[in-house]
Formats: structure tokens, sequence, C-alpha cells
């Protein structure tokens, strides 16, 4: 009769027939340190590319049309005398908007820029018709943009503590350590990328990383909530480890982060595509860069971070150093009794004499019958383990 085959994925949810993901702790370990690594020294070499809500500044769109944006950047110079820090063009199609970041600058000058690149370029307003008030202007004070850093950094405090507390009184303190040692590295990693690659950190990218690391740690509790029942009452018996128990936890829960993860990445990518490539706005674009990048990382670190760093707490505490050893010393036992069944040598039974030798009523009854028989010879009996 065929055998029932066992898909991949039942086999996460079998003991022993999953991923080994706890004994690859060390691999995790050293991937994280390395990005880690990366991540710091892009913050350090290129620095981050601030927005002028940060840094403060002036900042003039319009729509692109036909422009060329070395040319409008040669005309903004000229006008000024001061050099744009960027020049880019956004969107797509009718949305296209060439957009001019520099420092602050004086009502004069962006007066000046304004009237010089209207007279070159002549860009049309939204009736199509040429008009200066198609070149739209803002200035932000550099006093507002270290407002916003302040602020933005007391939010991320207080979300670390706020997240801190509710994992310690909903599981344990161990998994409150790990869930936001997770989150930090989660926030170093997405700093870095954006360092590296140069992506404008904007209020609305604080926005979106809040967001992501409120993912972060609702994985890492989804993955810590099924730890914490798989390792339920684990001291009162010696057949598996925490570390077992948490490994089976994440074969158990890696299916439903990662599809939880696509179905979350999928009105990203929406919301990225309609941002950059119809609309052409940069906040909404900023928004979804961010929330992408920390979904993907949301996946390592709740399922490759958080859980082994557990696991390596835990191990070393006193309870479970000591069920770790009677789990040692039990199947070192059973396999020790295993061993020695398999290699026991055959016992042979021998039948007594008496047993062997017939009464004088049987062997009277065994004359009388017609199918009675000489009594066989001695034999022995060979018995073997599980006989």
């Amino acid at each position: 009769m065929a055998k029932n085959k066992i898909s991949r994925i039942d086999r996460l949810y079998s003991d022993g027939e999953g991923i080994d993901f706890i004994g690859r702790t060390k691999t995790w370990y050293i991937i994280s340190a390395a990005l880690v690594a990366f991540a710091i020294i892009a913050m350090v070499v290129r620095g981050f590319n601030l927005s002028i809500d940060f840094e403060g500044g002036t900042k003039l769109n319009m729509p692109a049309g036909d422009l060329v944006a070395e040319s409008v950047e040669e005309t903004f110079t000229e006008a000024t005398g001061v050099e744009p820090e960027l020049v880019q063009i956004v969107g797509s199609g009718a949305s296209e908007t060439l957009e001019i970041t520099s420092q602050h600058l004086t009502k004069a000058q962006v007066d000046a820029a304004r009237a010089a690149i209207y007279e070159q370029y002549q860009p049309l307003d939204s009736q199509g018709n040429p008009s200066p008030d198609a070149i739209g202007s803002s200035t932000v004070s550099e006093s507002w943009g270290s407002s916003i850093t302040e602020r933005m950094l007391i939010s991320l405090l207080v979300f670390l503590v706020v997240a801190t507390i509710y994992v310690a009184i909903r599981l344990q303190r161990y998994m409150a350590f790990a869930a936001i040692f997770a989150l930090i590295v989660d926030a170093v990693i997405i700093a870095g990328i954006y360092a590296l690659f140069g992506f404008e950190v904007s209020p609305a990218v604080i926005i979106g990383l809040l967001t992501v690391l409120t993912f972060s740690i609702y994985d890492s509790v989804i993955v810590f909530d099924k730890i914490n029942e798989n390792t339920s009452g684990i001291l009162g018996q010696r057949k598996r480890t925490y570390a077992e128990q948490a490994n089976l936890a994440l074969n158990q829960t890696v299916m439903r982060s990662i599809s939880t993860s696509v179905i979350s990445a999928l009105p990203i990518l929406a919301l990225f595509v309609v941002a950059v490539w119809l609309m052409g706005i940069g906040t909404l674009r900023d928004l979804a860069l961010i929330q992408l990048i920390g979904v993907v990382e949301g996946i390592f670190s709740s399922l490759f971070l958080a859980t082994p760093l557990l696991v390596s707490i835990v191990n070393r505490t006193k309870k479970i150093k000591e069920h770790n050893a009677e789990v040692a010393a039990y199947r070192e036992q059973a396999d020790s009794a295993e061993a020695g069944e398999g290699a026991a040598p055959a016992r042979r039974v021998v039948a007594s004499v008496s047993a062997a030798k017939p009464s004088r009523d049987t062997e009277s009854a065994d004359a009388s019958s017609p199918a009675t028989q000489a009594p066989s010879p001695q034999r022995s009996v060979t018995w073997r383990p599980g006989q």
C-alpha cells in the first residue's frame, strides 16, 4: 500500500521534520552583525540626505514639461548666486514635477529665481497657460527643522518604552529584551540603507519607520506567543528542550509571517507605483519606500534574530540549564538501553527433564491412542528481544 507523502509545508508543523532555525543561530548572528556593521559605516561615511523639513531651506517646484534639470539648475544658480543642493524630476506623465532644493533663500532671491525661470522656460499652470504662478515655493526655518528632529527622537523613545512594557507584561521579560534588541537592529539597518543609497529622510520617512517597527514587534510577539505556548510546563518533562520547542514554534509560524508580510507588501507596492510613476507625490513615495524596506527587514529580525537571541538568553538561566542536563541524561540513558537491546546475545532456554519426559498416565493415554508417536528428542528454544 502506498505511503502518504507529507508536504514540505506540513513538515514545518511536525517535531523533527521542520527547518532547524535555532541550530543555525551562529549564522544568523554573523549575518546580523555584518549588516549592522555595514549600516554604521554607511551612516558615518555618507551621512543622511535630510529633507528641507529637518535642515531648513527653500524649495521651488513647477510642472516639468520639457524642462531639463541641468538647464534649470544653471538658471537658478545665476539668478540667486546659490548652487542648489538637489534638482530632480519626480512623477510621470502630466504629473511630472521639477523640484529645486537649496539652502535658505531670502524673499528677494526667491523672487529673482522665479522670474528668471519663468522668463527662460515659460512653465504652464494647471490651465495649460504660461504663468509665474506655476512656479511654487516654500521655505522652512532651521529652528522648525530642529523641532521636528527632537520630536522624532522623543517619538522613537516613547515607542520603545511602551513596546518593552507591553511585551514584558504580556509574555516574559526575556522576550521583551529580545524583541526590543531586534527593533533596534531593524532601525539601524534601515537607517544604514537610507545612508548608503542616499534616500531622502523626511517626516514621512519617520512616520513610516514607526509603522514598520510596529509591524516588526507584532511579528515577534506572534512568534513569542507560540513559544510561550509550546514551552508551557516544559520543566515537568524530559523529552524536549526549550530550544527545540522554540524551533518548533518558529516552524509553526514561519509561513504565517511570510504570508502576512507578502500581503502587507502588496498595497505598499501599489502605493509606491502610484506615488512615483503616476502622481509624483514625494510624501507618499517616502512613506511607501520606508515601509517596503521595513517589511522585508522585519521578517528577518523577527524570525532569525529575535527568537535565536531569546533562546540564547533563556538557555543561560539556571532552571533551563538544569532541564537541558536532565534531557541530555534521559536521552543518553534511552540510547544506552536501546543499544544494549540491539546488541544483547540470544538467550537459550532449555526445557527441563521433567517437562520433556511424559508422565506414566500420559504414556498410557498415548499408547491407547492410534495417533501416538514416539516422544521427540530434547530441543532448545531461542529467545531474542522483540519476540
